[in-house]
């Protein structure tokens, strides 16, 4: 897909999103090795966004599966559909068993989850396995089937393989440790929060209309929340969200009586909102 470190990064970016060095060289390597890219950071910094960057420049479809706590095979990989399977039983009641099952158990009744649909077809496909740290530990074994071979086996149907190796990402908030089998099948990737300057870019590609003094007011302000000890410290989606609530207020300038007043966008705990209002300092940004 990229022919060099530069190529994603323009490429990227004329999506909107703007790729770090280091974002740009793992995601260069994961193409041109055939790696799947363990991403992990802090919730809202990017992950998820970066795979559908990569879809969108590489006019690819993009496959997610959702990981939580409880997802199974029938969930992530196929299932049967039974109450279709049912009714072509009824439909051939002079058939034997042998005969119906024959029929029941081919591709007509069979429902593609996200992991067996983005190893079919020779169309280009990222596969997004997102929150993969919610997911139970039993998952990780059906996961290091599908990126080991890019391969996976229905007992009735047998093996399907991929024609086509889609590209894949998996993201993590490290809620948990993911083994080390998994980790050792992919390339690593960590974001955090970008840089000052970093930030500031990305606020004015996503709030075009915001005064250019405005987003460096706001980028200061988020970073100083940052540092402070709070339960959960604003991600940059946050900072983006509140960049708009700015604008749509008509604000020209932070002060203390707009800060306090939206500080709800950024801050989502009761107790935050409390500390940052006593210790945020304005003069001193």
């Amino acid at each position: 897909m990229f022919t060099s470190v530069d190529d994603v990064s323009a490429r990227l970016a004329e999506t909107g999103y703007l790729a770090s060095p280091a974002v740009a060289t793992t995601v260069f390597l994961a193409d041109r090795l055939g790696k799947p890219l363990l991403v992990e950071g802090p919730a809202g910094v990017g992950k998820t966004e970066l795979a559908k960057a990569v879809a969108e420049v590489a006019g690819a479809r993009l496959v997610r599966l959702q990981c939580y706590e409880g997802v199974d095979e029938s969930r992530a990989l196929y299932e049967w559909n039974h109450a279709k399977q049912l009714l072509r039983i009824s439909a051939g009641r002079d058939e034997t068993w042998d005969e119906a099952r024959t029929d029941i158990f081919s591709e007509e009744f069979l429902l593609t989850r996200p992991l067996l649909t983005a190893i079919r077809g020779d169309d280009p496909k990222v596969l997004l396995i997102d929150e993969t740290d919610k997911a139970d530990v039993e998952v990780e074994g059906l996961l290091l089937e599908v990126l080991s071979d890019f391969q996976v086996t229905v007992p009735e149907l047998g093996t399907i393989a991929a024609t086509r190796r889609p590209f894949v990402v998996l993201t993590s908030n490290a809620s948990r440790e993911l083994s080390e089998a998994l980790r050792r099948r992919c390339l690593f990737l960590h974001i955090g929060f970008p840089d000052e300057e970093l930030e500031r870019r990305i606020v004015r590609l996503k709030v075009p209309g915001l005064d250019e003094a405005l987003a460096r007011s706001v980028v200061r302000v988020v970073g100083a929340l940052r540092a402070m000890d709070l339960r959960k410290v604003p991600s940059v989606a946050e900072t983006i969200d509140w960049a708009r609530t700015l604008l749509a207020l008509g604000t020209d300038t932070l002060d203390e009586t707009v800060v306090r007043a939206t500080l709800g966008v950024l801050l989502k705990h009761q107790d935050d909102v409390l500390k940052a209002s006593a210790k945020l300092d304005l003069d001193a940004l």
